[in-house]
């Protein structure tokens, strides 16, 4: 897959579809872009290019640990200059969970660099925070303490990022190992803060700036409550909002984890969706432009 050097930064990308305007979308948590090629070429085939990329200290890119902002405004910012580089900006942004919350930071970092926002299984609330405060950055804290760079990079996440692109073992081990705790410390603190805001990374005048168009899908589950869903698109001018992609549950009787299957299977839904939200947008561009 190509790469491209971004912020000083080896990102390894693709891009699904050969015209059209670009897509960018990324998955949730740390995970790989692969989970959506799928969904990315049923996209593509409406008409559009779609940008996946590897974000930084996540599969095939390299591992750099950057305590200038928030975890998700270093990716955002990377994001932008990968756009840029590939001259396919302006573009949509979106994504999963975390590929979501890259996209909110994308659109009040850059709005320059947008056209519209595609966003399902949107985070927020105590027990979202708190959980994925532990998995993203606690867990990691724990294991530097304990054992320095060479029990981080046996950990599950990163033997995995070692496995895709062995140097980064060697960034890893050449990593100081309280810089790594200090950053680790910090980017977990921005995600706390999150607690008591509409999404998270999030204030409500945050989003009622957004300017794009935005298109949401809610989530069933206690990390991806529809309640965020409903909360961000009443926020954010010109949303629309589906509830019923995947089961529509009660705000009581919530999935304790989200079911991949069932959003695997939905995808056909979503990119149908999507794709009429994007003929719409375009169109709407359009007019304007002419």
């Amino acid at each position: 897959m190509p790469e491209a050097i971004v912020r000083g930064v080896c990102i390894n990308y693709e891009i699904i579809g050969d015209s059209g305007p670009f897509i960018a979308l990324t998955p949730g948590s740390r995970r790989p872009y692969g989970e959506l090629v799928d969904l990315s070429k049923t996209i593509a085939a409406s008409g559009h290019r779609v940008l996946l990329h590897d974000r930084r200290n996540c599969g095939a890119s390299d591992v750099v640990f950057d305590g200038s902002g928030s975890e998700h405004e270093v990716w955002a910012d990377d994001l932008y200059a990968l756009g840029k580089a590939l001259g396919a900006l302006p573009m949509y942004v979106g994504g999963s969970s975390a590929g979501a919350r890259l996209g909110i930071l994308y659109a009040m970092r850059h709005p320059d660099g947008l056209r519209g926002l595609l966003l399902w299984r949107v985070t927020g609330g105590q027990e979202a925070v708190d959980r994925l405060a532990e998995s993203y950055y606690g867990q990691f804290i724990v294991l530097a303490r304990a054992g320095g760079m060479p029990a981080v990079c046996e950990s599950e996440h990163f033997s995995e990022c070692i496995k895709v692109r062995p140097s980064n073992r060697d960034r890893l081990l050449n990593t100081n190992t309280q810089l790594f705790i200090d950053v680790m410390t910090y980017w977990r603190e921005c995600f706390l803060q999150s607690a008591n805001l509409p999404i998270v990374g999030a204030t409500e005048a945050d989003l009622r700036a957004i300017k794009a168009p935005a298109c949401l899908i809610a989530g069933n589950d206690v990390i991806h409550t529809p309640a965020t869903a409903r909360k961000a698109a009443a926020l954010i001018p010109g949303s629309e909002l589906h509830g019923d992609v995947v089961e529509r549950r009660s705000d009581a009787d919530l999935l304790k984890e989200w079911d991949r299957k069932e959003w695997r299977d939905a995808e056909p839904r979503m990119a149908a969706i999507f794709a009429a939200f994007l003929k719409r947008a375009e169109s709407k561009t359009n007019r304007i432009d002419q």
